[in-house]
């Protein structure tokens, strides 16, 4: 199983604080630095398990290239999400 192997499920860097539905955006509170490109895994609840590439990182309402531990933006994402959801990147 890939939750007992930390090398499969990659480096944890946040968890999920709130997602806005009605347009498929997450925002991840950041344990560790992120930028557009890497790719990132969302697990969380019984049935999320996903992996995406990030393509656009908002900050403040502003789009960024990376951003570091500590900070909260927004992600576009391609499944549902909910707050408490883990983050790595893989």
């Amino acid at each position: 199983m890939p939750e007992n192997n930390p090398l499969e499920q990659g480096k944890l860097i946040g968890k999920i604080t709130h997602y806005f539905s009605n347009i498929s955006v997450a925002v991840i509170e950041l344990s560790a630095p992120l930028k557009v490109g890497d790719e990132i895994r969302i697990v969380g609840g019984e049935e999320t398990d996903f992996n995406q590439t990030v393509d656009s990182i908002e900050y403040e309402h502003k789009q960024i290239e990376k951003a570091k531990k500590g900070d909260s933006v927004g992600l576009k994402v391609n499944e549902k999400v909910r707050e408490g959801y883990k983050v790595y990147k893989v």
